[in-house]
């Protein structure tokens, strides 16, 4: 049992606790949208991909497991603050502070870097420059302690086409599945993996990408299996998968299993499940991950992706790790938020994953008073509070020990 996560009386934290899968959820939650919702864990339909797989199969997340259960302590942070941070950003990024950003990221320890989007500028036009940051990181060695990979979304087939166009000028500069870098490459050959984004409500998919869940669902098949025949890794995001702005809390589970299923058919290696309002709870994340566990979903296709505005995005992260989920976004500095979810804080802050997962035993292979240096950095280049607890405190016991130092020279 892995020290700090059961309680003094060895009962198992957060998931075995009875007691809080009987909570209320709207009681652990205090929002009042104009329109009540209700927020049933689990419908009584039965989505296409549960039916499919037959009877929900049970495993042991480590905070349950017994004293002598191994687990892989390993787990991959991908950091997302170069694009879901900062593309709503109203004020423009100068392209060399996003190229610095990146690098300095990249030296960190990270192993997944989202870079950027190719999206047409006037809907996104803090993106506007992704071809010139994907031609650096392409022509600019950058050395990173692990293999690293930059994640670029690509919505549609024209932007697949522009991303394909720098990388087909540029043979030999960047890894891909069928052939990745090996020995000494591996610390300056990326790997350049393509980014897709569904929506688990009709209301989100036609505000965010001005069309139904079965229209994008069809592009985006094209996207991924394009991507594929270049050799990239695709990874498939669905936003709004426990709370939409427009719908409410009462995000179908079995609605987010299809797509997910859809999404992994169509040829994705990941889905990445996003809280983008930051409304789920403990027990409606460990509803979401049973149902997609019952559609035949394994948990190495899954990674999890928490905002923070209702302060859950640790304890829904926890729940995560008890159902074997290895993979988490995050950004630095706390950087990002929901254009369409007033008051939405950002993603959950990578200073602040990378101590959380490290007090648990989890191993995240990337450094905290580097990542705490970049989160003061970069916000302070964008004139925003530092939204990170952690770095905030690194930098102040940091600081306090120079000062106690210097003081008894």
């Amino acid at each position: 049992m892995i020290r700090g996560l059961t309680s003094a009386s060895s009962k198992p934290f957060l998931l075995a606790s009875s007691s809080l899968l009987q909570l209320n959820p709207p009681e652990l939650v205090k929002h009042k949208p104009t329109t009540t919702f209700t927020m049933s864990l689990l419908r009584s339909s039965i989505c296409r991909a549960c039916r499919r797989s037959g009877q929900l199969r049970w495993h042991r997340g480590f905070a349950t497991a017994n004293a002598g259960t191994s687990y892989d302590n390993r787990v991959k942070l991908v950091e997302v603050g170069p694009r879901d941070g900062l593309q709503n950003e109203k004020k423009t990024i100068p392209l060399a502070t996003k190229i610095e950003l990146i690098e300095r990221l990249a030296r960190t320890g990270v192993s997944t870097i989202e870079a950027g989007s190719f999206v047409a500028p006037k809907w996104v036009p803090q993106m506007a420059n992704s071809s010139e940051i994907l031609e650096h990181l392409l022509h600019q060695k950058i050395s990173s302690p692990v293999p690293i990979s930059y994640s670029f979304l690509a919505p549609n087939a024209k932007g697949l086409q522009n991303a394909a166009k720098i990388l087909a000028d540029n043979p030999g500069k960047f890894a891909t599945q069928q052939e990745p870098a090996t020995g000494a490459e591996q610390a300056t050959q990326p790997s350049v993996e393509v980014a897709v984004f569904a929506a688990a409500t009709e209301s989100f998919s036609q505000k965010n990408l001005n069309c139904d869940i079965q229209t994008s669902l069809d592009r985006f098949r094209e996207v991924i299996q394009e991507s594929k025949a270049l050799g990239l890794r695709v990874r498939a995001y669905i936003s709004v998968v426990l709370g939409c702005p427009f719908e409410g809390f009462d995000v179908d589970p079995h609605k987010v299993a299809e797509i997910a299923t859809d999404l992994l058919e169509s040829g994705a290696d990941e889905i990445s499940l996003g809280d983008t309002t930051g409304m789920g709870t403990a027990p409606r994340t460990g509803a979401l991950l049973k149902c997609m566990s019952a559609a035949g979903i394994r948990s190495e296709d899954i990674a999890m992706h928490f905002h923070d505005t209702y302060g859950q995005a640790l304890v829904n992260t926890a729940v995560s790790l008890e159902h074997g989920i290895r993979t988490f976004d995050s950004s630095v500095g706390g950087l990002g938020g929901c254009p369409y979810s007033p008051g939405a804080t950002g993603n959950v802050a990578t200073e602040n994953m990378v101590y959380f997962m490290e007090t648990l035993g989890m191993n995240t292979g990337i450094n905290l008073d580097a990542m705490a240096d970049i989160g003061s950095w970069i916000t302070s280049e964008l004139g925003k509070e530092n939204a990170s607890t952690v770095g905030k405190a690194v930098l102040g016991a940091r600081a306090r020990a120079t000062a106690e130092a210097a003081q008894a020279a």
